[in-house]
């Protein structure tokens, strides 16, 4: 079998490593795109759009079900499992096929079938012995989900996201372990459409929230759809002929065996390293197993290895897998001229209901980095006007400032148009905007975005820049 030579082989075929191609194949016209496992991005396949699906099939039984305040009637809503379940696939097939599409239109010569792993820095070899010369590598193999220990004898029964979506129909009953993001939008989106749910953690950690605040705000919301429990005793799951049973004890303090159809696993996901003989590189790899890199130019060290997307682990998110790909193979295609890439301000969101959304610098940052030199702006949407208006008047926003320059560092909200509010707030963060800067910005009436002018006017203040927020100002309109 001859071996190939090329000058930059990228490994991975997924948002990163597409991303790394297309930067790296500017700059070169030899560069080599080997996969695996299946094409189609995790976000296609498994991730974002599939679960949006779910979500939006929830979302419209809610809404039926519960319009009633408005004087609206509507009788016997009934969810059909297997429509909704055909719905999500027939669409996530769909868009799974674009992806493919853009797979295929890579010259053929340009993409290598192939399960890799490094047999030293420059050469990896095939699981059939062939060898890939390569001057420049790019580590773009993404992540796979982690089990704990308690669900480690399960089979069948066991789903994660990499399977759940292809489920003839909606499940009974449902158990899920990990209410971070991939938990509670599932757990959330399940029970909505009439499966009975109960969510097991560890930590007491909810969606990735890091404020106490919003944190016991969103538990006590979520707990009033379906059971979460984010810091249980479970002492064990056992598979049976038709299900699950899981030990654990209650919080009313008695323990339980309960029968679930199916066990989701939702307890985080590790960098995809195994098998790769990084070993073999010389690299000098973290604690997961991950080479150590630099995340403005994505190089491993001094070597000409790069590493992108979720398997640096470093924000597994698409919009950074992008970047993060397009860093990396920009830089592995005109190498040694190594440069540093943009790296966004991080903004992530999470599909609940409501949602949940951080921006900039989160509060463990905060405290390390601007200790004592930060002031917090506070929201409640209970009583904001738009928000009442459509009955979503649920939720906290906390916007942070920096004492002296005025300059926003970054919020957290569990609140609506979570989704929305964020880009806002990311877009001012990045052009490092001060909070008064932002309140000069227009704001209509009546929209869910008052909130938040209400909430920097707080941070104003309290950083000693504005005056008070003055209760049912007039110019704020109604319930503001």
């Amino acid at each position: 079998m001859n071996p190939i030579h090329i000058e930059v082989a990228i490994i991975g075929a997924g948002t990163a490593g597409m991303g790394a191609y297309r930067a790296a194949r500017a700059k070169s016209n030899s560069v080599l795109l080997i996969e695996g496992g299946s094409y189609g991005t995790t976000c296609a396949r498994v991730g974002c759009m599939p679960s949006k699906l779910l979500i939006a099939a929830a979302e419209a039984a809610h809404q039926a079900r519960h319009a009633e305040p408005f004087g609206v009637q509507v009788q016997g809503v009934t969810v059909d499992g297997a429509m909704v379940m055909a719905r999500v696939q027939r669409e996530r097939d769909r868009f799974v096929g674009f992806v493919l599409e853009t797979i295929d239109a890579i010259a053929p010569a340009d993409r290598l079938t192939a399960t890799v792993r490094f047999q030293d820095a420059h050469t990896l070899v095939t699981e059939d012995g062939q060898l890939i010369h390569a001057k420049r590598i790019v580590i773009a193999t993404g992540s796979i989900p982690v089990l704990p220990p308690v669900l480690k004898g399960l089979s069948a029964r066991l789903l994660t996201n990499e399977n759940i979506f292809d489920l003839p129909t909606l499940p009974a009953r449902l158990a899920v372990f990990g209410p971070g993001v991939v938990g509670m939008e599932l757990a959330q989106a399940m029970s909505r459409l009439g499966v009975q749910v109960k969510v097991f953690g560890v930590g007491g950690g909810i969606a990735a929230i890091q404020d106490p605040a919003i944190r016991d705000y969103a538990n006590k919301t979520f707990n009033g759809e379906f059971y979460l429990d984010a810091s249980a005793q479970v002492k064990s799951v056992n598979e049976t002929a038709t299900g699950v049973t899981v030990n654990y004890q209650h919080r009313d303090g008695g323990w339980k065996t309960e029968a679930f159809d199916y066990v989701l696993a939702a307890t985080g996901r590790a960098p995809d390293v195994a098998g790769l003989g990084l070993e073999n590189t010389g690299l000098h790899l973290n604690e997961r197993g991950v080479p150590l890199f630099d995340r403005t130019t994505l190089q491993c060290g001094n070597s000409t290895i790069f590493v992108a997307g979720d398997v640096s682990n470093d924000a597994p998110l698409l919009h950074e897998a992008a970047d993060q790909g397009r860093i990396a193979g920009d830089n592995a295609g005109r190498y040694p001229d190594v440069q540093p890439g943009l790296r966004r301000v991080p903004l992530a969101v999470v599909f609940t209901d409501p949602q949940i959304a951080s921006v900039g610098y989160n509060l463990k940052q905060l405290n390390a980095q601007f200790k004592d030199r930060f002031a917090v702006g506070l929201v409640s949407f209970e009583d904001q006007g738009r928000s009442r208006v459509m009955l979503r008047n649920h939720g906290l926003l906390k916007v942070y400032g920096e004492h002296g320059s005025g300059l926003f560092l970054g919020a957290e909200m569990f609140g609506p148009a979570a989704e929305h509010i964020a880009h806002l707030l990311a877009w001012a963060a990045q052009q490092r905007m001060t909070v008064s800067g932002m309140l000069d910005m227009p704001f209509y009436h009546p929209v869910i975005e008052e909130g938040l002018r209400t909430a920097l006017r707080d941070l104003n203040h309290k950083l000693h820049i504005g005056p008070p927020v003055i209760e049912r100002c007039m110019d704020c309109g109604p319930g503001a």
